[in-house]
C-alpha cells in the first residue's frame, strides 16, 4: 500500500521534508516502516520519544520492567507519578499525546530465546536499547536469521558506543563483544549520556530508513563525554563468530 502524506503531514514534518535528500519521500519511507525498540529504560525512552516525533509509522516497544524512583534521572518518558506503573504503559501514554498518528505496540514482557521471533515478524529495523548482554545475544542472533538491521547502543557513566548492523554484510553483536555473564550490581549511567547515544541511534535509524547518508556499518563509535571526545574505530568479522562466522559454518 502506497503511503500518502496528508496536509497536516506536510506541516507537521516540515522542517524534515524541507531537507533536500529527504524530502517527502524520506517522510513516506518512515511512515511505512515498523521498528522494534528492546528496552523502555534511559536509551529506550529517548528513542521511542524522537522516533514518535519523526513519524515513524508503527513502533513496537518491549520491556518487562517497571518504573522505579532510580529511573527518573535519564528515562525522560517515565516521571513520578508513574513509580511502580509498567513501563511500556508508563511509555505508551505519554507517546500516543506526542503523535496520535504513530501505532504504538506496547508488550510487558521479557525478550527471550523462545519468544524473540514473535516481536520479529513485520519488523524493518530493531534499536537495542537493552542494559544486558545475554538478552542482546539472543536479539542478535535473531536479526541475524531474519536479516534484520539491528543498531546497537550502550552506556555507562559517561561513556557511550553505538554501531549499525546489517546482517551478512558488517560484523553481527556477538563478532565484537566476547560472551560472559553479565553484571547484577547497578552500573552507573548519566541521563545526557544515555540521552546523546539514543539521539545517535535514532539518527542512524531515521537514515537507514530513509536512504540517506552513511551509516556506522562495520564502525563502533566510541563516546567518552568525560573528555569530551568521539573515536570511530573500523570493526571486523570474526570468522569464528558462531553467529555469523564461516568458520562455523554460519553466514
Amino acid at each position: 500500500m502506497t503511503v500518502r502524506l496528508t496536509d497536516q503531514d506536510l506541516v507537521r514534518y516540515n522542517r524534515q521534508i524541507i531537507f533536500p535528500e529527504f524530502g517527502e519521500e524520506g517522510q513516506k519511507r518512515l511512515r511505512e516502516s515498523t521498528v522494534l525498540i528492546a528496552g523502555a529504560g534511559g536509551l529506550g525512552s529517548p528513542v521511542a520519544f524522537y522516533l514518535a516525533c519523526a513519524g515513524v509509522g508503527r513502533i513496537i516497544l518491549v520491556d518487562c520492567e517497571s518504573v522505579d524512583l532510580s529511573n527518573l534521572n535519564r528515562q525522560i518518558l517515565h516521571w513520578e507519578e508513574d513509580i511502580g506503573e509498567k513501563k511500556v504503559k508508563s511509555a505508551d501514554r505519554k507517546l500516543r499525546k506526542i503523535n496520535s498518528t504513530v501505532q504504538f505496540v506496547p508488550t510487558h514482557t521479557r525478550i527471550t530465546a523462545e519468544n524473540v521471533f514473535d516481536f520479529l515478524k513485520d519488523v524493518h529495523l530493531v534499536i537495542d536499547c537493552l542494559d544486558n548482554m545475554e538478552t542482546r545475544f539472543i536479539v542478535n542472533a535473531a536479526c541475524f536469521q531474519k536479516k534484520i538491521p539491528f543498531i546497537h547502543g550502550g552506556v555507562r557513566g559517561f561513556m557511550g558506543e553505538i554501531t549499525t548492523i546489517i546482517p551478512g554484510e558488517t560484523p553481527c553483536l556477538e563478532c565484537l563483544f566476547p560472551r560472559r555473564p553479565d553484571k547484577t550490581e547497578p552500573f552507573p549511567v548519566f541521563g545526557a549520556t544515555a540521552g546523546l547515544v539514543a539521539s545517535l541511534q535514532v539518527t542512524e535509524a531515521i537514515k537507514l530508513m530513509a536512504g540517506y547518508g552513511k551509516l556506522l556499518k562495520g564502525r563502533m563509535l566510541y563516546i567518552n563525554g568525560g573528555e569530551m571526545q568521539f573515536l570511530s574505530i573500523q570493526m571486523k568479522k570474526n570468522p569464528q563468530c558462531r553467529v555469523c562466522g564461516t568458520e562455523t559454518g554460519r553466514g
